[in-house]
């Protein structure tokens, strides 16, 4: 076995349907006293049952309510939620949603240390990361710093019926892309490889079922627990080509987040099989013989992610979202201005080739 090093990252984890009844003691223990509470305007209902769970509480006052998060944390929205902490004197952040909600919470948190308590209604997994990505006018930073971590994760599968079949298949698979990426990444070691693996292989199998019947629970449940496996892999190693690239499509062309992640997975996987055989098995195997015949074929698991997603009525080309083909050579340029962990080197000729194939929503091949 190669030595490895593996620090488990601080942080609480409460799961099961109907845990968010828990949010006033989860919060009280985090030591907070007045809450801000984040959300996007369609959240806006569920921060309402919140609040009526943190009024039943006489430990937890709600400082106030922040209802405009957006897609890839906007720096104005940021100065705006951040403004607002200070003056209703907020001493902790609790959100509601998506990757979205949670990184305006991590925004707040970088300046501020607050305290997140954080209530996941998708599977992006942000929650269990100390990664955090803020968009300036045209291109969108990231960086790590544990004061934005989450303290405390309240992972109830009921909160996810509501997610529309469509972004259930995409989110989800979002979320199998910071195993994908955890698997080959650098600093990758045995504990996360299983995690990753065990995450995989759960929203693989809750995908095609919520496809069928968004309101099975279980699926649900499934779901959700492999999205938090998943992000826990994330957390811990550095990211590589694919979560480069999406960032770079997202911030610079503010695509949605998930679709782009959704759609760019399967051509980075095929980009780096040749250079993580071991990694891609790992991944064919987690994804099923249904949809990996040869379970031990490195390039079955690029065109496993592809099939999961088309089959599934997820979305397989850049081209779809709204990107043009000129877009394409300001992307490139991008992804090549700097250098950065990745099983294969980055090359041009090669990442041009991947970023097409993603346009046209081309099955993957070896």
């Amino acid at each position: 076995m190669k030595s490895f090093a593996y620090s488990p990252l601080p942080g609480c984890v409460v799961f099961g349907a109907g845990r968010l009844r828990e949010v006033a003691k989860e919060a009280a223990a985090l030591g907070i006293r007045r809450a801000l509470i984040l959300c996007t305007p369609e959240q806006r209902a569920l921060t309402e049952q919140v609040v009526s769970l943190l009024a039943d509480s006489s430990s937890v006052a709600v400082a106030g309510i922040f209802d405009k998060a957006l897609m890839h944390v906007p720096i104005e929205t940021v100065r705006e939620a951040r403004a607002l902490a200070q003056e209703w004197g907020a001493d902790g952040a609790i959100t509601l949603g998506g990757g979205s909600t949670t990184g305006l919470g991590k925004a707040i948190a970088l300046a501020s240390g607050l305290p997140i308590l954080a209530i996941p209604t998708t599977y992006a997994g942000s929650e269990m990361t100390p990664i955090y990505g803020i968009t300036e006018p045209g291109l969108k930073k990231t960086g790590r710093d544990p004061k934005v971590l989450p303290r405390t994760v309240i992972y109830d599968p009921e909160l996810t019926l509501t997610l529309p079949a469509g972004l259930s298949i995409t989110s989800g698979i979002n979320a199998i892309a910071h195993a994908v990426e955890g698997l080959y990444a650098p600093d990758a070691n045995p504990v996360n490889s299983l995690m990753a693996e065990e995450g995989i292989a759960a929203l693989a199998k809750a995908l095609p079922v919520l496809r069928k019947d968004v309101n099975d629970l279980e699926a649900r449940s499934q779901a959700l627990y492999g999205a938090w496996l998943c992000g826990s892999v994330l957390g811990h190693v550095g990211m590589g080509l694919h979560h480069k690239l999406c960032h770079t499509l997202g911030g610079t062309f503010n695509l949605p987040h998930a679709e782009t992640h959704t759609i760019v997975l399967p051509h980075a996987v095929a980009y780096n099989q040749a250079f993580a055989p071991e990694a891609m098995a790992r991944v064919a195997r987690a994804l099923g013989p249904a949809k990996t015949p040869n379970s031990m074929n490195a390039a079955s698991a690029a065109q496993g992610l592809f099939d999961l997603a088309a089959d599934n009525g997820a979305p397989t080309s850049l081209q779809s979202l709204g990107l043009t083909q000129a877009d394409l050579a300001h992307a490139l340029d991008l992804a090549l201005q700097n250098q950065y962990p990745n099983p294969r080197p980055l090359e041009r000729e090669a990442l041009q080739a991947l970023l097409q194939d993603a346009f046209e929503g081309r099955r993957p091949t070896v």
